[in-house]
C-alpha cells in the first residue's frame, strides 16, 4: 500500500510534452479538440486575438527538443497588434476574455496535489530589444527583453480570476496561499535548446491543491513592457520527485 500511495502522489500534468493541440476558427488551443475538462490544463492569450485570427502561442513540429523525431514543441512569441504590445504566454489555467483595450481576464492554476522537487525540460529563448514600455518599467526600453518560467503550488479552496488591465498582481513568494515556488529568469539568446531544472522552494509542509506554471518570452508583459520580437520555445517538461 505504501508503494501505491507513493506512486499516486507523483503527479504529472496532461500535455507536458506539448504534443496535443487543435485549431478552431483560426485560434490554436494547447489541448485536443474533444478534450475533457481534466485535459484542458494549458491555455494562452490566443483567444483574446481570435477576432483578427492571430496567435501568440502555436505548435511547432519543426523545432523540437534534442532527441525528438516527431510531435511538437510550443512556440511562444510576443507581438505588436495594432500598435499594442501583446506578450506571448503559456500557462496552466483559463483565458476568459479581453478587458478594455489591451488587458485580459485569466484564471491561473490547475488542480494538483503533489509536492515535486523540481520542474525540468527544454527551452530555447530568443530575446528581442524592448520596444514597448510602460510604468513602472519605462527605463527598460531599448534594453534586451527577459523571459521567465515560473511554477508555484497553492493551497486554497478555489482560484480567482486576474484582470491584467488593472495591473494588480501578487508575486508567488508573497501569496499567503503559496506552498512552494520557483522562478527561472531568461536573459540570453540560448542559440538553441538548453536543458533546465527549476527547483521548487517550499515555504511550509502543506499539501497543495493547485499548480500555476507560466512561461513567457517577455516577463514584464503584465505591464505591457517587452519586445515584439521575443520568442520562447518549450518542449518535453516534467515534474521530478
Amino acid at each position: 500500500m505504501s508503494i501505491s500511495l507513493s506512486l499516486s502522489a507523483q503527479e504529472q500534468l496532461y500535455n507536458m510534452n506539448f504534443d496535443q493541440w487543435h485549431k478552431s476558427s483560426g485560434t490554436w488551443y494547447p489541448y485536443p479538440e474533444k478534450a475533457t475538462a481534466q485535459q484542458k490544463v494549458w491555455d494562452s492569450a490566443n483567444k483574446g486575438l481570435s477576432i483578427i485570427r492571430a496567435n501568440t502561442t502555436t505548435p511547432d513540429n519543426g523545432h523540437l527538443a534534442p532527441g525528438r523525431k516527431d510531435g511538437s514543441a510550443a512556440k511562444i512569441q510576443s507581438r505588436s497588434v495594432f500598435g499594442i504590445f501583446v506578450a506571448g504566454n503559456l500557462f496552466t489555467g483559463v483565458f476568459h476574455k479581453t478587458s478594455g483595450t489591451s488587458g485580459a481576464v485569466m484564471t491561473f492554476g490547475a488542480p494538483f496535489t503533489s509536492r515535486p522537487k523540481s520542474l525540468s525540460g527544454w527551452y530555447h529563448y530568443q530575446p528581442g530589444t524592448i520596444n514597448y514600455a510602460k510604468a513602472p518599467h519605462k527605463d527598460k526600453k531599448g534594453k534586451t527583453d527577459e523571459g521567465s518560467i515560473d511554477v508555484s503550488l497553492l493551497d486554497c479552496k478555489s482560484l480567482s480570476a486576474i484582470d491584467t488591465a488593472k495591473e494588480k498582481f501578487v508575486e508567488a513568494e508573497k501569496n499567503p496561499d503559496c506552498v512552494g515556488f520557483g522562478k527561472l529568469i531568461l536573459k540570453e539568446d540560448t542559440k538553441g535548446y538548453v536543458k533546465f531544472e527549476l527547483n521548487i522552494e517550499y515555504k511550509n509542509d502543506k499539501t497543495p491543491t493547485y499548480v500555476v506554471i507560466v512561461a513567457t518570452p517577455s516577463r514584464y508583459g503584465e505591464f505591457f513592457t517587452g519586445s515584439s520580437d521575443s520568442v520562447l520555445y518549450v518542449d518535453e517538461w516534467q515534474f521530478n520527485y
